[in-house]
């Protein structure tokens, strides 16, 4: 079958991938980059939300490790995602396994109750793999941020060392996500936003970012000595059908999360 050479493909991936490899950056997964004393420039941290779809993540981890990059995978609790066997064929090609939890949005406000669950899916990952770093997971139709927990508790005390949206210094590190199927910084991103002062200071930096190709021409100027690049296997495929129901899926759920936004903005 002829390869799919258009945007958010795993062939695109791969070409991403293969700039990365040929460029002065290294890669760290986020349990390597937390555990630096100080942290190191010319660097790339490769995050993955696994949000619906761990064998597209399991194609990417073979991509990466292919050319001797690492990256995190952050997995959620849900059937689809959560596959012991593909956590541990990942994390032995040396990528990192972390945990995507989504706890307030599951006990629906009830903070208590959140870091019970929080409790007891850590350790059903742990029964099967290390787990060091978490990341919340955005429901952007949930009136709950999941990463409200740590107001009232510290992730330290179930040994973790990191969480991506709270640990990062983003006043140094670039942040790159493919949110809403695009890496612009569009009125879609309803919970994948970083603090508004750092957010501000992120776009004046990388400017007109949309495509794949715009990361790939951003990371050979090597400019920026620290980025953090999130990429959702959700949004990447090696077959026109399934590239074509993803995009349709996307564009119907960014008319939701702009109207969202528009909705907070009016409301306030």
């Amino acid at each position: 079958m002829r390869k799919l050479n258009i945007d958010f493909t795993l062939e695109k991936y791969k070409t991403l991938c293969e700039t990365i490899s040929n460029s002065s950056y290294t890669t760290f997964t986020f349990e390597q980059y937390f555990n630096q004393e100080n942290p190191p420039k010319n660097c790339i941290l490769l995050r993955h939300d696994v949000d619906r779809n761990i064998s597209n993540a399991h194609k990417m981890a073979m991509i990466e490790q292919r050319l001797n990059l690492v990256s995190t995978y952050y997995c959620r609790t849900t059937e689809r995602v959560f596959k012991p066997e593909y956590f541990q064929e990942i994390a032995a090609m040396g990528h990192e396994i972390g945990y995507h939890y989504e706890t307030l949005d599951k006990a629906k406000g009830d903070v208590e109750e959140a870091i019970k669950i929080f409790s007891q899916e850590l350790n059903a990952f742990r029964e099967f793999i290390n787990i060091k770093t978490v990341c919340m997971h955005g429901n952007p139709f949930s009136p709950w941020l999941n990463s409200n927990i740590w107001n009232k508790y510290d992730f330290r005390d179930f040994g973790i060392i990191g969480e991506p949206y709270l640990s990062l210094d983003y006043k140094d590190v670039i942040y790159l996500t493919d949110t809403g199927r695009t890496w612009a910084d569009k009125n879609i991103r309803v919970k994948d936003v970083i603090k508004d002062k750092d957010h501000q200071k992120n776009n004046l930096l990388i400017g007109n970012i949309s495509t794949t190709d715009d990361i790939i021409n951003l990371i050979k100027e090597e400019q920026y000595p620290r980025i953090c690049l999130l990429a959702h296997p959700d949004r990447w495929h090696g077959h026109l059908i399934d590239w074509t129901g993803e995009l349709i899926l996307q564009n119907l759920k960014n008319i939701g999360k702009a109207g969202i936004i528009w909705y907070r903005k009016n409301k306030n």
